[in-house]
């Protein structure tokens, strides 16, 4: 009974270590607020006002159509071995940016991601590099900018030019490198006979109507690198409050922008860049947020030229690209991106070796059960551990429910022989929970590479599973597809999901039976609650818990063999229970 409670307590020790991590290290270690020293604390000019925004035209009122608004305007091609589109030469925005190694749906004739989207659209979504001035006149979102260039692609670059009416030169160069990253070089010649002052900048533009939800264990929406530090505490929500609150940071900007479940863009500092640099997050209205890298300002002499270099990352969150961008090209923490969250020393390497075994065997599904096995023969000592524990303590059993009948008024009394009789067998009370606490963030390490891993989208498996990051689709809810409904998720219970029910019942029942009618209820319906709870996640979290439950009851079969009183008294204890049932019924 006493290790049954402390699998009772582990199981609860475990949902409020889950449940309730992410609100305690928000309560004990909260990230710094941008109104103290990481931020700028006093107004700074061109970048807290209204009429200062970077301009990016005044929010369409009518939700028009991507391809339309595409063919209206004057446009130079992408064509990167993984980046497609074009950049629309009014206003100078990268506005039409499309993945090339992801689709949007499962289906074969899905369109490619459409990660960046022209404003205007349901999809609003585009990056712009630019100037605000002093005493000059700087390129808006309606000016037309000229090149002699017929496309940016790998060892391609574009030049964009535009001069305003005082004879001042602005220059934007676009190049790509071969995965996601873009890089704008920005120049500004001061042809005029007087001193201007300028402040380059790049922001990027988007709607939050398509963005993927916050939850408790995956963040999405403004993210940066502040201060050599994460940051994931400003929400659309908290800027949409108040659309002239102005989220601004400043110190050592590492990068800042946008972030989905599997898609980021951000802007990026070259590296060594020099000079005081301010980061924002603002609200628009109408659900558009803006966030903008803003140098500071420069005088630049007649005759003279400034030029600043920004960087623009705006592609998928592949774990192993954005660690060679740390390591390769300098960008501080860009693996933050991915929401890893503090158990990242972990994760990491099991991703690590999920990868490795997805590149060897070719198949996420066959990575996900050779993990499993690995994982399960690493932790096979501790189940071992585990066992031997509960056999010591089955066997004590009847010398504790006569302790308890002895003193059952003397509860002190009690505690002293329970401890003296533990000493005498040598039975560690505890032993059979520990294995259980270190099972905690090896299960959570799991679950959250399998929640975030890019690499598993649209991964298939066998059979009917063609996307281990989706639902099991096959529900007998509906025949199995024969009947034209799709079930709501939280009762749609796929193949999987009764497989991991059923598994679980099976090892329960393999375990002895507890002794507390209360906790043979809990163990009883728990199984079913988990299939439940289950369905609605990806088949490839829920392949990893049934296969983890099939290895289980295989070790538990062999270690019942390397422990042949545990299972004669589980099988007394089925007689036992057999034979109340029956003179019940008598």
């Amino acid at each position: 009974m006493e290790n049954q409670r402390n699998v009772i307590l582990a199981i609860t020790l475990m949902a409020v270590v889950l449940f309730g991590w992410p609100y305690a290290l928000e309560v004990f270690y909260p990230a710094r607020p941008a109104t103290l020293d990481n931020a700028i604390s006093a107004p700074r000019p061109g970048l807290d006002n209204d009429a200062s925004v970077p301009d990016t035209a005044a929010a369409s009122k009518v939700i028009r159509n991507r391809t339309v608004v595409l063919a209206e305007s004057t446009r130079i091609p992408i064509d990167a071995p993984r980046v497609g589109g074009s950049i629309n030469l009014t206003g100078a925005r990268l506005d039409d940016l499309v993945l090339k190694d992801y689709r949007e749906e499962l289906r074969e004739d899905s369109d490619q991601v459409h990660l960046f989207s022209p404003a205007g659209t349901a999809d609003q979504y585009f990056a712009q590099f630019g100037w605000i001035g002093e005493g000059v006149v700087t390129p808006t979102s309606q000016t037309v900018w000229t090149t002699n260039d017929a496309k940016l692609g790998l060892n391609s670059p574009v030049m964009l030019s535009w001069i305003n009416p005082a004879g001042q030169r602005f220059d934007i160069r676009f190049a790509i490198d071969e995965n996601y990253l873009i890089t704008a070089t920005q120049r500004f010649t001061n042809a005029s006979a007087a001193q201007v002052a300028v402040r380059p900048l790049g922001l990027i533009n988007r709607t939050s109507a398509n963005a993927d939800p916050t939850s408790w264990t995956v963040r999405n929406g403004p993210i940066g690198v502040f201060d050599d530090a994460a940051n994931f505490d400003v929400h659309y929500d908290d800027l949409e409050e108040d659309p002239k609150k102005l989220s601004e940071f400043g110190g050592k900007i590492g990068w800042l922008g946008f972030t989905d479940h599997y898609w980021l863009s951000a802007l990026i500092p070259a590296p060594g860049s020099k000079g005081q640099m301010a980061g924002n997050f603002r609200s628009l209205g109408n659900k558009l947020f803006q966030t903008e890298l803003v140098y500071e300002n420069k005088v630049v002499a007649p005759g003279e030229a400034l030029t600043t270099t920004a960087m623009l990352f705006a592609g998928a969150k592949e774990t192993e690209l954005l660690d060679d961008y740390v390591d390769n090209k300098n960008i501080p923490l860009l693996d933050r991106a991915v929401d890893w969250g503090w158990f990242i020393w972990f994760e990491k390497p099991i991703f690590k070796l999920l990868n490795w075994l997805f590149a060897q065997v070719g198949n996420f599904g066959v990575a996900i059960i050779l993990m499993t096995i690995i994982i399960r023969g690493l932790m096979f000592p501790i189940a071992q551990r585990q066992f031997a524990s509960m056999a010591q303590m089955r066997a004590v059993q009847p010398k504790m429910k006569a302790l308890q009948e002895r003193y059952k008024d003397d509860k002190p009394k009690l505690q002293t022989e329970m401890m003296e009789l533990y000493k005498k067998e040598k039975v560690n009370p505890l032993a059979g929970c520990l294995p259980m606490f270190l099972q905690i963030p090896i299960f959570f390490a799991l679950y959250k590479v399998l929640l975030l891993a890019i690499e598993m989208r649209h991964q298939p498996f066998a059979l009917w599973i063609k996307d281990l990051s989706a639902p099991d689709p096959m529900t007998p809810l509906n025949l199995f597809g024969l009947l034209p409904f799709d079930p709501p998720s939280m009762i749609a219970i796929g193949i999987l999901p009764i497989i991991l029910g059923v598994t679980m019942w099976l090892q329960f029942k393999l375990n002895p039976a507890p002794m507390d009618p209360v906790q043979q209820q809990v163990f009883s319906i728990m199984p079913w609650v988990l299939m439940f709870v289950m369905a609605p996640f990806a088949a490839g979290l829920q392949l990893y818990w049934a296969m983890s439950n099939i290895l289980t009851i295989a070790q538990q079969k062999w270690l019942y063999s390397r422990h042949p009183q545990l299972k004669e008294l589980a099988a007394q204890e089925a007689a036992d229970k057999a034979a109340k049932a029956e003179k019940g019924k008598a």
